[in-house]
């Protein structure tokens, strides 16, 4: 179990790192117009998608890559895993989000332009597109349910082998080009909870939604793959 839980803490720092990073360090914003250059909302998705990929063939034989306390809850009410083991999975991803956050920040406030931003998620004006916090709320919920679905589908019965990692990944990177705008896209609390240490401030008051509300989505994908619903007949 101990060598699942470091699997797990190490992925989740990259998708941190890689993810995150990619808003952070891979564009800034320039002039008083608030023009973004870099590699803009498609480079950000891009990062995150191949972050799963990379980890889950990376670390997915050891620990499952779930990466995720939403996935990780999502497998319990799939029967796929005990409470005992989602515990100790949140615990390690949400250290290696912190981690990733931690490392991110010393390499970030190495630059002298910049702005003290980690790549947080959001709501409300000044934040993206000023969505309000009831289409937060529904877009995390929503698109969570959706990546944790296909999760289970892809690493279910009758999946195609060796493919799950590039199914996840690109699901993760498609859900960033539709959301960015949004929330920032969360669909992971470890992934939300460690930027926003570091950030603090709105990033800490709004950091409940990005907690409940992917693991509302993740329990719902779960319970409905239970059920049948979503699963493929062995």
């Amino acid at each position: 179990m101990s060598k699942k839980l470091v699997a797990e803490m190490i992925g989740t720092m990259i998708l941190v790192l890689f993810g995150c990073g990619a808003a952070v360090i891979g564009q800034k914003v320039v002039g008083a117009d608030g023009v973004m250059v870099g590699i803009g909302y498609q480079g950000i998705a891009l990062a995150f998608g191949l972050s799963i990929v990379a980890a889950a063939y990376g670390i997915g034989a050891i620990s499952g890559a779930h990466l995720n306390p939403a996935v990780s809850l999502g497998m319990v009410t799939a029967g796929r895993m005990s409470v005992g083991e989602f515990v100790g999975y949140a615990i390690a991803q949400v250290a290696g989000a912190i981690l990733g956050a931690l490392i991110l920040y010393v390499i970030a406030s190495g630059s002298p332009g910049w702005g003290g931003g980690m790549g947080t998620n959001g709501w409300g004006e000044g934040y993206g597109g000023g969505y309000s916090m009831g289409a937060a709320l529904v877009f995390e919920i929503v698109m969570t349910f959706i990546f944790v679905t296909v999760i289970l589908g892809a690493t279910g019965p009758g999946a195609a082998a060796g493919f799950a990692g590039l199914a996840i990944g690109l699901t993760l990177a498609a859900i960033h080009l539709v959301g960015i705008h949004v929330t920032g896209v969360s669909v992971n609390p470890a992934r939300s909870i460690g930027p926003a240490l570091f950030e603090g401030g709105r990033a800490i008051s709004q950091l409940w939604l990005f907690i409940v509300a992917p693991l509302i989505g993740g329990a719902i994908a779960g319970a409905l793959y239970a059920a049948g619903v979503t699963r493929a007949d062995s």
